[in-house]
């Protein structure tokens, strides 16, 4: 796979990702910089995680510390905006691509991976990239009055059968539950 946007670089070297061969360079790690204050990420994060991965994924949070020292040449405010993965051979991936390059790395959802890597498929990727932003859009992080982000991962639980469930807090079970 590979990266679909310029490869900026990531560290103290002046060289570009063509001088240094960069999309021929195997992928044998990946950091994927995540929004760790949004619920949604923080929740996919963690499933991510879970997940038995054929590549290392490493998790560090976007506009951090951390972040900034281990890759000074990335637009530090941008990547809280969008998910970006940086490969250990200098690959940068941003948006869908991060996401499929995150998938690629998992070994049960490799065919996934690829499938989405095709025309038809990216389409359907930049589609779900696209939902999960406005859903960060309308959720606001904690202190703030909008933006992106979800202040809790309350109420949603991952079942590997049924995918993403949600269960309000305090629970409907007595079908008291308000409508809208």
């Amino acid at each position: 796979m590979t990266p679909v946007t310029p490869v900026t670089p990531v560290s103290a070297m002046a060289d570009t990702a063509e001088d240094r061969g960069a999309e021929r360079v195997p992928v044998r790690r990946l950091t994927v910089l995540y929004d760790a204050r949004c619920g949604l990420c923080t929740l996919v994060r963690e499933c991510l995680g879970r997940q038995r991965q054929l590549v290392p994924l490493e998790f560090v949070a976007a506009g951090s510390q951390e972040a900034r020292r281990r890759f000074p040449g990335l637009d530090h405010g941008a990547t809280l905006e969008e998910i970006t993965v940086v490969a250990d051979g200098g690959q940068v991936y941003l948006g869908s691509a991060a996401w499929i390059v995150c998938l690629w790395a998992l070994r049960e959802q490799r065919p996934l991976a690829h499938r989405l890597s095709t025309p038809a498929g990216a389409r359907l990727a930049r589609g779900a990239v696209l939902a999960a932003a406005k859903w960060r859009g309308a959720h606001p992080r904690p202190g703030e009055g909008g933006g992106y982000g979800g202040s809790t991962t309350e109420g949603w639980t991952y079942a590997r059968r049924y995918g993403w469930l949600y269960a309000p807090p305090g629970g409907c079970d007595t079908g008291a539950c308000a409508t809208r």
